[in-house]
């Protein structure tokens, strides 16, 4: 790991504007994915700055009936709020499915969003990976590379990597809005859909966040009721990124919306396929998948996220 400096600050904006500051500088919370991804050399951030101690640490409701959940609310305690297993059960079952019990005390809800693929060839710096190191080619997509875990759908020339959050997958369901504060002090929200960007030619910018900008809340809309359900698909039931999650709100009239993990740079929803969801789930992913580019080894995704959803389906 090199070497680099370290401050607490005493507000959000101010953060925000230290970022903007200083070259070189990344904000740290639970640390989870930053400080591996230091210790291996992929990120050598020159300046930390601590954003622990912000506040940002409460779930509030908001005037509309939805509610608001602070940046630094751990994982653990969004999925064991009383309200969010009671009116968004998705997005409970989609967080107990991520990481490990521990991982879950440390990881914070702004940080889940800002996670780094798992592509091993992001991960091994003898490789060559566009993401990594913009203009170095990308291993993955070279004959006989392991592409097992990787996207099929939203991909490009430049990169296949995907997205790896569980709760991403459950807040794209839920239509969540992403609050944050540039170096400016002005607040933004944009929309998840929005916020998580596709790789072009451009596979290292993963965000919509501007240089500096800080998340500083997740905001759900109020309760849409229906049925709720998330299922991952994993090598290790212990322990393992998604080959293919699903999150699933079903109403009673058999409308409702579908979204995916494990098949793209993020979470997957489409209109259209959750137009189809009362024609059943091969008619959804059809829909889902129309463009996918899988390999000879993520084809098995396309089969295994409709088998997946049609197995959710009979659990109604």
């Amino acid at each position: 790991m090199k070497a680099f400096s370290f401050e607490r600050v005493s507000s959000a904006q101010a953060a925000a504007a230290r970022a903007a500051e200083v070259q070189g500088a990344k904000f740290i919370a639970g640390g989870t994915n930053l400080v591996d991804l230091m210790k291996l050399g992929i990120e050598a951030p020159t300046h930390l700055i601590d954003v622990s101690g912000l506040g940002l640490d409460r779930i509030e409701e908001t005037g509309d009936g939805g509610l608001r959940i602070g940046a630094m609310v751990s994982n653990t305690a969004l999925s064991a709020d009383a309200r969010i297993r009671r009116d968004y059960p998705v997005l409970t079952r989609a967080i107990a499915a991520g990481a490990s019990g521990q991982l879950r005390n440390k990881a914070t809800t702004g940080g889940n969003l800002l996670q780094r693929t798992r592509c091993p060839y992001f991960y091994d710096t003898a490789q060559a990976c566009n993401k990594r190191v913009p203009g170095s080619g990308c291993s993955a997509l070279t004959e006989g590379a392991f592409s097992r875990q990787l996207g099929v759908i939203g991909t490009s020339d430049a990169c296949i990597a995907t997205h790896p959050s569980d709760m991403a997958v459950a807040m794209r369901v839920l239509d969540a809005t992403v609050e944050t504060v540039t170096p400016t002090g002005l607040t933004r929200r944009i929309p998840l859909e929005e916020f998580h960007l596709l790789p072009g030619d451009t596979p290292e910018r993963e965000t919509a966040l501007m240089p500096g900008e800080l998340i500083t809340a997740v905001t759900l809309p109020a309760p849409v009721g229906g049925s709720q359900r998330y299922h991952k698909v994993r090598d290790r039931a212990s322990y393992a990124f998604a080959l293919v999650s699903v999150a699933l709100i079903r109403q009673a009239d058999g409308s409702g919306r579908v979204a995916l993990g494990g098949v793209a740079p993020r979470p997957w929803r489409l209109a259209a396929a959750d137009a189809e969801l009362p024609n059943g789930a091969q008619a959804v992913m059809a829909r889902l998948f129309e463009g996918a580019r899988p390999t000879e080894e993520t084809q098995f995704k396309i089969t295994l996220a409709e088998r997946t959803l049609a197995a959710l389906l009979l659990e109604e």
